[in-house]
Parts: structure tokens; C-alpha cells; sequence
């Protein structure tokens, strides 16, 4: 677990950052509450962040903050679910999620023209596993069940989604973010996803192919 976190005092100097604006941007909600981590330590009490989650948000927010206020970061960043809806086919042919992955959707969840934030995130995790080849099409259905039927209950919260399989029996759950699991010996675990972190991955890709607030 200590290899995981990273130090305040080793962050600041290793991205360059000064302690005002790691707080400024704390403040603006950029970096969220539960990755300052108070831990007591030789010297007293210090605080820590998920080493690869906090180096990648700041490398994140040093790119893109000559493009975009604080303001619209923060809601970039946020893990809540933007005001967009998009048309489906307007998902395919930007590639932002594939026909196929559509097609199990519409098996799963039903047929829709228009998706709106939620539903699209979906159909985009649903396409990565498919991709990757963790997941097989059949599996990929478990994975939509459980975010249809789990997911509202995470909404807006740091949240990460598990596949594990086991004896040829693949199952999906959701867990607080970075909460630690411990799993049976014979199960492995497939892929685990920083929801979060696929939010912001979603909303920037929407963004940055021209998908505003509203139908498209």
C-alpha cells in the first residue's frame, strides 16, 4: 500500500508545483478531497495521494489549463455526469464507441437514438473490455447489467468497477474508489477500471470532438 501513495513534499518537488496552487486547485475541486490522505509518520502527521492517480490529474490539468479556465476543468474533472446527448450514430462514426458494442447495448438495454451522458458511458466501458479482450461479448452483457443496475447508487462518487472470474464464471461489481478487495484464490481479477478516471477520459474525448451541452 505505501508503494501507492506518494508523499506531499515528493509531489510538489517532482511535478514542479508549488503547495498554493496544489491547494488553489484542491479549492477549485480539480483534485478531490479523498486523495489528501493524513497518515502519521515518524516526524508526525503528513499527507499523501494515490501516487498514479494524482500524477496523472496534475499532468492533466498542467496540459490543459492554457486551453481552459479553472472553472470548465473542474467540470472536465468532476466525476459527475455532464448535460450532453449525443446521437448513437454520431458516437459511431466519431469512434467513440463501435457498432458492435452498440449492437450488445441495444440487446441489453434497449435501442436508443439519443444517449445522454450516462448511457454513453456505458456503451464506452463496455467498448473498452471489448476491445482489450477482457471481456467477450457475452460478458460484456454482465458488465452493462451491473452499471445499469449499480452504477446510480456510485453516481458522482469516486467508484471503480471489478471483473473477476472464476472457475469459467465471470461476474462485475462496483467498489468505493481505491477501496482495497481481497478475492478468493481461485478467482482472478480481470481488469479493475477507475470509473472516474473514465469520466474524465469521456468527457474530454466529447469535448474535444466538438460535443457541446445538448443534443448533437
Amino acid at each position: 500500500m505505501e508503494n501507492d501513495l506518494i508523499s506531499k513534499k515528493e509531489l510538489l518537488e517532482l511535478t514542479g508545483i508549488s503547495y498554493g496552487q496544489l491547494y488553489r486547485w484542491k479549492r477549485k475541486m480539480l483534485v478531490p478531497e479523498d486523495w489528501f490522505i493524513r497518515k502519521s509518520t515518524f516526524t508526525g502527521q503528513e499527507t499523501f495521494f494515490p501516487r498514479d492517480r494524482i500524477l496523472a490529474r496534475i499532468e492533466k490539468i498542467k496540459n490543459m489549463k492554457d486551453d481552459a479556465s479553472l472553472d470548465e476543468l473542474a467540470d472536465i474533472l468532476s466525476p459527475n455526469p455532464s448535460d450532453v446527448e449525443v446521437e448513437k450514430d454520431m458516437l459511431v462514426k466519431e469512434k467513440v464507441v463501435s457498432e458492435i458494442s452498440m449492437d450488445i447495448f441495444a440487446q441489453v438495454l434497449g435501442i436508443l437514438d439519443v444517449f445522454d451522458f450516462q448511457k454513453t458511458l456505458y456503451a464506452y466501458l463496455l467498448d473498452r473490455m471489448l476491445s482489450s479482450g477482457d471481456a467477450s461479448a457475452e460478458e460484456g452483457k454482465i458488465i452493462l447489467k451491473t452499471l445499469a443496475e449499480s452504477f446510480p447508487a456510485f453516481e458522482g462518487k469516486q467508484c471503480d468497477l471489478l471483473f473477476v472470474r472464476k472457475l469459467g464464471v465471470s461476474f462485475c461489481l462496483l467498489i468505493e474508489g481505491q477501496s482495497r478487495i481481497s478475492l478468493d484464490p481461485g478467482a482472478k481479477l480481470v481488469r479493475r477500471i477507475s470509473i472516474s478516471s473514465v469520466v474524465e477520459e469521456l468527457k474530454t474525448k466529447l469535448s474535444n470532438g466538438g460535443f457541446s451541452d445538448g443534443k448533437q
